[in-house]
């Protein structure tokens, strides 16, 4: 049998990352993964995992943001998650990623074999209860996401997904801190309709387009 005993690709060195906390309160899973991971640098647009890949390892972000997504029979990407700092992703149900995991910018990550976890899963319950909690809960956020995309407008996707950016000066400016192509792929729009959409909401008034990746927020649809 194969075994694999480091991650093939990314800059590798040992982590050397303390706990990282959740809010005010120390995360179990991170505190694990942490002091049983190594640090794995990666480049925009990198290739993390392949489908079908072995699921060998599990991902904390420590910087950076990265893009899970699939690619549809006529080709076409579809990004099923955005990952930001202290998201946890590689949840693979069984042996094989389903998914495809690529660096949307310049990435640190620390990645920490599912078997060393496993082994101490199996004499902390608590631990076992966090990874099964990480597990359903990136599966409710891509459940969510879809469904979102099902039943709203391009203009309606757009806005909501404005919203959920950081805000910046005096809480109306947003940074989008990916592509406009990534953007497209996460919204299942094609990156025409974005600019045009983008520029309709702008001659409606509700947003005003600062730079390439700067919104203000002007109106609450």
């Amino acid at each position: 049998m194969f075994i694999q005993t480091q991650p093939p690709v990314g800059h590798l060195v040992r982590s050397s990352t303390s706990t990282i906390p959740v809010g005010s309160h120390p995360n179990l899973l991170l505190d694990e993964i942490d002091d049983l991971g190594i640090m794995m640098n990666f480049a925009r647009n990198q290739v993390i995992f392949c489908e079908r890949d072995p699921a060998e390892y599990l991902y904390k972000v420590v910087s950076g943001i990265v893009r899970t997504c699939r690619f549809l029979a006529d080709g076409r990407r579809q990004i099923d998650s955005l990952h930001f700092k202290s998201d946890i992703f590689g949840l693979a149900a069984g042996a094989e990623h389903h998914l495809f995991a690529e660096a949307a910018t310049h990435c640190e990550l620390i990645a920490v074999r599912r078997q060393a976890l496993s082994s101490v899963a199996a004499r902390r319950a608590e631990l076992a209860v966090a990874m099964f909690d990480a597990a359903t809960d990136e599966l409710r956020k891509v459940s969510d996401h879809l469904s979102l995309l099902g039943r709203t407008s391009a203009a309606e996707r757009i806005i909501n997904y404005l919203r959920t950016l950081p805000s910046e000066g005096a809480g109306d400016i947003h940074v989008i801190p990916i592509s406009r192509q990534d953007m497209a792929d996460y919204l299942g729009l094609t990156i025409e309709t974005v600019s045009r959409t983008m520029t309709q909401l702008e001659g409606h008034g509700l947003i005003e387009l600062l730079a390439a990746r700067r919104v203000r927020l002007c109106s609450m649809m």
